[in-house]
Formats: C-alpha cells, sequence, structure tokens
C-alpha cells in the first residue's frame, strides 16, 4: 500500500524510555501505520538520516486559554517540537464566562499571567458562554497542535457567584450548582480541574483570585465530580516557600487525592540555592503522597524573570503592592515615589515573599533614556553602591527616571539544584507557562532546553529518558490516550529533530505581535527539523506549512 507519510532512515526513541533503534515509520491518515523498514512508497517522504525521530511533546502546563483565539499556531511552544498542550491551569481562564463578566475574567488574567488587558480585550472572540461551547469554539477555530484543556475553578466561581466569589467561600447551594458546571465541563472532555492557593494569584482589581477563597468543603466536592466521572487530574499551585510543602498544604493534597481518586500535580517544587538538599527531604516527606499520583511539577531551566513595574507580578504577594496594580501610568508613578510606600516596601522585606530584596539578583536589561544606558547589564547593587544609595531606593529611582519602561531581569533560582530534580522520576518536567507573563519571562522552549542542555551538553541524563519525561509521562499523568509514545495504531504526533543542534534560544526575544500591538518574550527554537501533528507536517526546518492538523483533546474515563 501507499502510505499518506514516510519517514525513513531515522533513530527512533519511541518515548517509552526503550533504547533507540535505527527505524522508518509509515503513517497513514493521523495514524502511525508500521514501525521497521518499510519496503513500499508513500505520497510524501521525509529523509530523517542522522536526525532523531521522537514522540511529539507533551507541555502539561501552559496559559493558552486567551491566545488560541488569535493565534492557531499556539506560538511560540509549537516551534519547539510541542505537538500537545495542557491550558486552564493555576485556576485562571476564560471559560465559562456570562457576558458581564468578561472584563472581570480579562483582568484575571492580566494580573495573573501578565497578558496585557487592551491586547486581551481586542483579542478574546468570546464565541462562547459555557464551558462546552469553548471547548467547541476550539474545535472550530483550528489549531497547528493538539489542545487539552482543564476547567479553572476561577471563572466557575464567578459564573454562579458574580463578585462575590471573589470575597467569601460558596453557599452549600452555590457549591452545587458549581459542582454541576464542572460536571457538565467533564462530561464535554475537559482533564480536570485547576485552583491555587498563591498569594501572589490576584485578580480583579487586586482582589484575591476567586478560586483562593474555595473552603475545603467547595474542594471536596469538586474533587468528588473526578471521581464520578471516573477521569480527570487536578492541578494545584500551592508551595509558598521554595522546596517546601507546609503541614496545610500537605492536608490539602492528601484531601484532593482522597476525595477525587485521582492523579493531582502540584507547583511547583524547586532547589533552594541556600539549602539545595531541601528539596530532596521534602520529595522523601511526601512519598506517601506521591505514591498515590500527587506529583510535583519542576522546571528544567533557570527561573530568570524579566520584569518592568507596570506589571509588577513579582511583587503580587506582597501586601505594600496591592495598590499598585490595575493604576494609570501617574497614579504607579506617584506611589513609587512616595516615602511611605518605600518605607512599607522595605519593612515588608524582613517576611517572606517571592522576591526576597537580593538586589544583587536584579540586573538592568534595558533602559529607554540614554542617561540610564551606562547601567545596562549592571545589577541594582551595584548601581547603588555607586550612586552611594540604598538598593530599594535605587531600583524604584531607576524605572521612575525612565518613565516606567526600565526592564530588569531577576534570577529568582539558579542551575546549581535543577538536575537532581528533573532526574529524579517522583517529578514530572514542565511549568512552562506557556502563553503566560508574556512580558516577564518565556519558558515554552522547556523541552529544546533539557535535550540541548541536560541532555547533549551536560550528559546528566539518557536520551531515552529525557524524551520518556516530556512525552509518555505527561501523556499519561493526564489520561491523554494513543500519544506521547512511537506505537502502531497511536496518533501520527511525531517530532524529529537534530541531536547535534537541538536547543532552545539562549534568550527570549521582544516581538510586539500581540492584538493591538500588545508586547510579549518569544524563544526561538534550534533543531527541530520536522513537526508532524495527526499525521500532517505541521513545521519544516522551523517554518509553519499552514497545516492546522491540531484537535481538541477530550477526556475519556479510565
Amino acid at each position: 500500500m501507499a502510505y499518506d507519510l514516510l519517514i525513513k532512515n531515522g533513530t527512533v526513541v519511541d518515548g517509552t524510555g526503550a533504547p533507540r533503534m535505527r527505524a522508518d515509520i509509515a503513517v497513514a491518515g493521523d495514524r502511525i501505520a508500521e514501525i521497521g523498514n518499510i519496503r513500499e512508497g508513500a505520497k510524501r517522504v521525509i529523509d530523517a538520516s542522522d536526525l532523531i525521530v521522537s514522540p511529539g511533546f507533551v507541555d502539561p502546563h501552559t496559559h493558552y486559554d486567551a491566545q488560541i483565539c488569535w493565534d492557531p499556531l499556539i506560538s511560540c511552544t509549537s516551534w519547539h517540537g510541542i505537538t500537545s498542550v495542557v491550558m486552564g491551569n493555576c485556576g485562571v481562564g476564560v471559560a465559562p464566562c456570562k457576558p458581564e463578566s468578561r472584563e472581570i475574567a480579562a483582568w484575571d488574567l492580566t494580573n495573573v499571567e501578565a497578558i496585557p488587558f487592551e491586547s486581551l480585550k481586542k483579542g478574546i472572540t468570546w464565541d462562547w458562554e459555557t464551558f462546552p461551547e469553548y471547548l467547541d469554539a476550539a474545535e472550530r477555530r483550528g489549531s497547528a497542535i493538539n489542545l487539552g484543556f482543564l476547567a479553572p475553578l476561577t471563572p466557575f466561581r464567578h459564573y454562579v457567584m458574580g463578585i462575590e466569589s471573589m470575597d467569601r467561600a460558596a453557599t452549600p447551594e452555590e457549591t452545587r450548582q458549581i459542582a454541576a458546571l464542572l460536571s457538565e465541563a467533564m462530561a464535554a472532555g475537559a482533564m480536570g480541574f485547576s485552583t491555587t492557593t498563591l498569594k501572589q494569584h490576584i485578580g480583579y482589581q487586586g482582589s484575591p483570585l476567586a478560586c483562593r477563597l474555595a473552603s475545603k468543603d467547595e474542594l471536596k466536592a469538586y474533587a468528588n465530580v473526578l471521581k464520578q466521572h471516573r477521569k480527570g487530574a487536578i492541578e494545584v499551585a500551592l508551595t509558598k516557600k521554595i522546596a517546601v510543602v507546609q503541614e496545610d498544604e500537605y492536608e490539602l493534597l492528601d484531601m484532593l487525592l482522597t476525595e477525587s481518586e485521582r492523579p493531582v500535580t502540584w507547583l511547583a517544587m524547586a532547589s533552594s540555592p541556600r539549602r539545595p538538599e531541601r528539596a530532596l527531604e521534602t520529595l522523601t516527606r511526601l512519598e506517601p503522597l506521591i505514591s498515590r499520583g500527587g506529583i510535583p511539577q519542576v522546571l528544567c531551566k533557570p527561573f530568570v524573570a524579566q520584569l518592568d513595574l507596570r506589571s509588577p507580578f513579582t511583587f503580587a504577594d506582597n501586601d505594600s503592592w496591592s495598590q499598585v496594580f490595575n493604576q494609570p501610568v501617574e497614579v504607579q508613578k506617584k506611589i513609587y515615589a512616595d516615602p511611605n510606600f518605600r518605607d512599607n516596601f522595605r519593612a515588608s522585606l524582613s517576611q517572606p515573599h517571592l522576591f526576597p530584596g537580593k538586589w544583587n539578583r536584579v540586573e538592568i536589561l534595558e533602559a529607554i533614556n540614554p542617561a540610564l544606558k551606562q547601567y545596562e547589564g549592571k545589577t541594582v547593587a551595584e548601581v547603588a553602591e555607586m550612586r552611594g544609595a540604598d538598593g530599594l531606593d535605587t531600583f524604584l529611582d531607576l524605572t521612575l527616571e525612565d518613565d516606567l519602561q526600565l526592564q530588569y531581569t531577576m534570577q529568582q533560582y539558579h542551575e546549581g539544584g535543577i538536575q537532581q530534580l528533573i532526574s529524579d522520576p517522583r517529578t514530572m518536567i514542565g511549568l512552562s507557562d506557556g502563553g503566560a507573563h508574556v512580558d516577564m519571562l518565556c519558558d515554552a522552549g522547556y523541552a529544546t532546553y533539557l535535550l540541548g542542555n541536560w541532555v547533549r551538553k551536560n550528559q546528566a541524563m539518557t536520551l531515552e529518558f529525557a524524551i520518556k519525561r516530556i512525552t509518555s509521562e505527561p501523556a499519561n499523568f493526564f489520561g491523554i490516550r494513543e500519544r506521547g509514545q512511537l506505537k502502531k495504531g497511536w496518533k501520527a504526533d511525531i517530532t524529529v529533530f537534530d541531536y547535534n543542534t537541538v536547543n532552545s534560544a539562549r534568550r527570549a526575544t521582544m516581538q510586539h505581535d500581540l492584538p493591538g500591538g500588545g508586547r510579549r518574550l518569544v524563544m526561538p527554537a534550534e533543531g527541530i527539523e520536522y513537526t508532524v501533528v495527526n499525521g500532517r507536517v505541521s513545521y519544516v526546518h522551523g517554518r509553519q506549512s499552514g497545516e492546522l492538523a491540531g484537535q481538541v483533546i477530550r477526556s475519556v474515563a479510565a
């Protein structure tokens, strides 16, 4: 028979962890028809000599909930050989949504995920109200890669409770209504639900993101929905301290696992620079939960955020900054210049926060004011010494002198402890946040970074293990059927890459391509030669082919 696609002469790494092998892969329609020494012809042949042929990568943690309305390519995640994504994470999203709540949903995304409000206002199509309608709209619209959706708890609470969702827990009757909506979402194919407990996750007008106010009785009811449907997973942004799971956080994970009888993934496990052994101690302590499916996510690259003080998400967990959010520039400038604000900020740094007050880790990346160009590449601590000033005052003075346009970079975690976490089978590699924090960072290239940096450069793990970690492991966790492995009869999601060059670029680049000209950071990919989605070639040598072969992945009962 003549196949639709034949990938010949490649080195196949099948996603199971098995040793690589030389083989051809034949595709008929959207499925893998044969793997081996194939003599028959095909309508299209790709010569994969000297290339690696693997399952398409699966990204378990993205925030493309709004971007799918205007960007069918799901960039820049799709540039990196990723063929399936899971969105709707951290309890924030855009469905279900009544017309009168659209502005609230958009501001939630702006505050939690740093997506410009004007871009959301111009770009979200709002061709849905309910969650099932949202999935159907995504299917009609089409996409370059496959889309999986968690049901984010915040819009479900908004839908039933209105603005009171940001002030209190739900009543038993409201909980019943929210659970019914969640059940409807699960029946339509949601992959589970997500929530957050993190203080920095603030929503409309600086209020707590609505899902943070869900009571334990509420969360128990929502977990029971997954048990009733016998499918899905739960994602929760959980930990307040690096590498530490506090007792109340442990109890929450235990409850969610017990009441749902489904897997739970939580954010995040990272390595503390001062106590790198703490992460492994925490994993050992949590083994009773991990053995039941309570899997922490880890990022395989250093966490370096780009920051300006128009959208200061890094300080969202600090009460002294709550007055800054969703304000015009002139109001923000007055706040930053106010000695009382500075005194309160300085005093707050004695308490644990997302930013620990280490000015030697904050670097001036780019200034618009020519007088400040001399400081680019220097840390705030260095500039403070040059000026004979305090670090905090220097940090705020510089941005005022640049009309709040100055860009900083801030390193919060370092590379030292990453290797032990990404090599530990008790973790799941993910946490890319693709589509979120668009003016701060872009870790959408985590999969190519893993292959280029940890496998090829540092030889920290085998290629076979690395591929398994970013394909079959996340696919299995979320119950994504017939994807994540190269297997006869399974969906033909395939990534072909050059082992000698695969990587993500050294630094993200800024583009002004959001609706209305809004800016975002993107991470170019290196070494991805072909990406096949559902049997159709989506990318060739880094260029999109025009094919929109992605599908909406709908959950199936176990």
